[in-house]
C-alpha cells in the first residue's frame, strides 16, 4: 500500500487573498464558499492536487522546507515570471544558467518560495540542440 497526496496546505495570514494569488497562478477559481476572513480556503487546480490555505498567527520566519517547482504550460519561463510578477509575486532568486538550464525562485505575497522551470517545449528544444550538436549538425 501506498499514499497519495491529498492537498498541499499552505499555512499564512490571510487565506482568502493568498488563495487568489494562486488562483490566477493555476487558473482556477477560489472554492464558491471561500471568503475574506474564513480560516480555510481551498482551490482545486486542474490536474493537481487541492490546494488548502490555512490561517495561522505566526508569520514566515525562514525559507520554506518544502516549495512548489512550476513548470509553465503554454509559454516559456521567463513569460510566465513575467507573469507571476505582474500578479503579485516577488523576485527572489534568478539561478538561469547560461545554457537555460536553471530556475528562477519567486515568493507570492506573504513570502512563500516556489520556483519556475523551463516549459516542457524549452527543454524539448534544448535536447535537440544539444543532440544536434553532438553529431556536428547546426541547431
Amino acid at each position: 500500500m501506498s499514499s497519495t497526496i491529498h492537498n498541499i496546505s499552505i499555512d499564512c495570514h490571510d487565506t482568502y487573498a493568498l488563495a487568489g494569488f494562486w488562483s490566477q497562478v493555476f487558473d482556477c477559481p477560489r472554492q464558491p464558499d471561500d471568503f475574506p476572513g474564513d480560516p480555510e480556503a481551498m482551490l482545486l487546480p486542474p490536474g493537481g492536487p487541492e490546494v488548502l490555505f490555512i490561517a495561522v498567527p505566526e508569520g514566515k520566519s525562514v525559507k520554506n522546507r518544502l516549495h512548489l517547482d512550476l513548470q509553465p504550460a503554454d509559454r516559456t519561463r521567463a513569460e510566465e515570471v513575467e507573469r507571476l510578477l505582474g500578479i503579485g509575486a516577488t523576485l527572489v532568486d534568478d539561478q538561469t544558467r547560461p545554457d537555460g538550464s536553471g530556475w528562477v525562485v519567486l515568493a507570492d505575497p506573504e513570502g512563500n518560495e516556489f520556483c519556475v522551470l523551463r516549459s516542457a517545449h524549452e527543454r524539448a528544444a534544448a535536447a535537440a540542440a544539444r543532440a544536434a550538436a553532438e553529431d556536428g549538425e547546426p541547431a
